[in-house]
C-alpha cells in the first residue's frame, strides 16, 4: 500500500509539472501580481481538480461518457473558455503585465483559474481513467478511495501551482525592463491557451 501510494504521488506531482493552460495561469498570475495572486490561481486549480474528483466519484463523469450531448456541451464550454482567455492574452497583453492598471482582484483571479480547470472535460475524463489505476477493491470504499486519491491529486496540484507561479513572482522586476519579452510571454501563453482549447473542442469521450 505504502509503495502504490508513493508511486501515486510521483506520478501526480510528474503531472503537475507538465506544461498547461492552468499552471501557466498561476505563473502569468505570479508574473503580473505576485505571490498572493499566484497563490489564489493556484488554490483555484485545486478546487476545479476537486471537482473532477467529487463528480467522478458521483458518476458524474461516466455520465458525460455515456450522453453525447452532455459532453459536448461541457467541451464546447470549456474549450471557448479556454480560447476566450488566450484570444484575450494575445489582442489585450492582460495576462502578463505590468502596468500601473488596477490589479485584477483576487476573486476574479479565483474564478478565472477555477473556471478554467472546472470547465475541461479532459480533466474529468483523465481522472476517471487515472486513479481507479491505484484503488484497491479490498481497501475499503471504492468512492471513498476515489476521494481520498483525488483530494491528494488536489492539494499537490494547489501546492505545485503555488510553487511555480511564487517562484515566477520574484523575476517580475527582471521582465518588466524586457517589453518585447512581455509581449512574447502574452502571445506565446495565449497561442497555448487556444491550442488548449481547440484540443477540448476536437476531445472525445473516453470509450467505456
Amino acid at each position: 500500500m505504502t509503495h502504490t501510494f508513493l508511486l501515486y504521488t510521483l506520478t501526480c506531482l510528474a503531472l503537475v509539472a507538465a506544461p498547461g493552460p492552468d499552471n501557466l495561469l498561476a505563473i502569468a498570475r505570479g508574473l503580473s501580481q505576485g505571490k498572493r495572486a499566484a497563490a489564489m490561481s493556484a488554490l483555484a486549480s485545486g478546487c476545479a481538480i476537486f471537482v473532477h474528483v467529487t463528480a467522478a466519484s458521483l458518476g458524474l463523469t461516466a455520465l458525460l461518457q455515456a450522453s453525447a450531448t452532455a459532453f459536448l456541451l461541457v467541451k464546447l464550454a470549456g474549450g471557448c473558455y479556454l480560447i476566450y482567455l488566450g484570444w484575450q492574452a494575445i489582442r489585450h497583453r492582460t495576462l502578463v503585465r505590468f502596468s500601473r492598471i488596477d490589479p485584477l482582484p483576487l476573486w476574479q483571479v479565483f474564478r478565472s483559474s477555477f473556471l478554467s480547470g472546472s470547465l475541461n472535460p479532459k480533466v474529468g475524463i483523465f481522472i476517471m481513467a487515472f486513479v481507479p489505476q491505484f484503488i484497491s477493491t479490498g481497501q475499503g470504499s471504492v468512492a471513498g478511495q476515489m476521494l481520498l486519491l483525488g483530494g491528494w491529486f488536489a492539494l499537490l496540484t494547489t501546492l505545485g501551482f503555488g510553487l511555480m507561479g511564487i517562484s515566477a513572482s520574484h523575476l517580475a522586476r527582471w521582465i518588466a525592463a524586457r517589453p518585447r519579452l512581455i509581449a512574447g510571454l502574452n502571445i506565446s501563453a495565449g497561442l497555448a491557451f487556444i491550442a488548449a482549447g481547440l484540443s477540448v473542442g476536437f476531445a472525445k469521450a473516453a470509450k467505456a
